[in-house]
């Protein structure tokens, strides 16, 4: 499995930004993950505005450190 299929679906319940001020999605299994809009690589434009990450609250991201758990 290359790393864009592996995870396990959880939803994201919070937000909060790191020491270096990026954000990261607190996930509904007590994981964090880093949700950066870096285009070209990852487009995530919602993530610099309250309202845009306010809508991704509840919706899901792949939680890796599941999988190995």
């Amino acid at each position: 499995m290359d790393e864009v299929e592996r995870g396990i679906e959880r939803r994201i319940v919070s937000f909060h930004q790191d020491e270096e001020r990026h954000w990261v999605a607190h996930l509904e299994c007590g994981h964090d993950q880093h949700v950066r809009h870096d285009p070209p690589w990852k487009l995530r434009p919602w993530v610099v505005t309250p309202e845009g990450r306010a809508a991704q609250l509840g919706t899901t991201l792949r939680c890796v450190k599941c999988e190995v758990a």
